[in-house]
């Protein structure tokens, strides 16, 4: 029987709450660009996002779950496109840290806290637009091509079982909501092709299994 849902569809779908994210970032950097002076209350529900959603609930399944059963059919990952996925997130993280830094910073009156923000934002937002073109455009296709069904299956097992223990009941849909308020906030638009919600992460959502 097929699997109704594949691992890599959910996963692009996460892609699109990312994107949401991702434009939130950018009127915050350019706010701050501008006047010097930073939403601190909204970058750190971003960041919060990126945090929980982006990297423990979407990163980690790629790295735990998506990439080894990758790398268990065959696919190297010490070279080639996971090398590449893993070697952003890594990036991404170091990113992630500096604005959390500067967001630190700027709450407590640095002048310069505000540009550093930005400057790491916007460098953050290209990083993760033009990763998540590759995995979409590229590793995800590569995924299916390697994954019999009952790896399909198995996966989506992993990561529903894997969110029940790393990310606790109602994670999911708190992020969703935080993203809708902080896009309703800075007057970034819900894109009209997509829902707001992804498929539920795993089998049943974060936490919700």
């Amino acid at each position: 029987m097929l699997t109704q849902t594949r691992p890599t569809e959910i996963l692009a779908a996460e892609h699109r709450v990312i994107e949401r994210v991702l434009e939130c970032l950018d009127v915050l950097a350019q706010r701050a660009q501008r006047d010097g002076v930073l939403d601190a209350e909204s970058a750190a529900q971003a960041l919060e996002v990126v945090a929980t959603f982006a990297d423990r609930c979407h990163h980690m399944k790629e790295e735990d779950v998506l990439f080894a059963r990758m790398h268990a059919r065959g696919i190297p990952d010490h070279v080639g496109p996971i090398a590449v996925m893993l070697h952003d997130h890594e990036a991404g993280r170091s990113r992630v840290r500096a604005m959390r830094w500067a967001v630190t910073r700027h709450v407590k009156g640095e002048p310069d806290a505000a540009k550093d923000f930005a400057e790491n934002s916007l460098a953050y937002t290209e990083l993760l637009r033009e990763h998540i073109a590759k995995e979409d455009h590229v590793l995800y296709p590569m995924a299916e091509a390697c994954f019999s069904e009952q790896d399909r299956l198995e996966v989506l097992e992993d990561f529903a079982r894997k969110e029940s223990k790393d990310m606790g009941a109602g994670t999911h849909e708190r992020m969703l909501a935080l993203v809708d308020g902080l896009c309703a906030r800075l007057c970034v638009p819900k894109p009209a092709h997509t829902s707001s919600s992804p498929h539920k992460c795993g089998l049943g959502g974060c936490g919700q299994h």
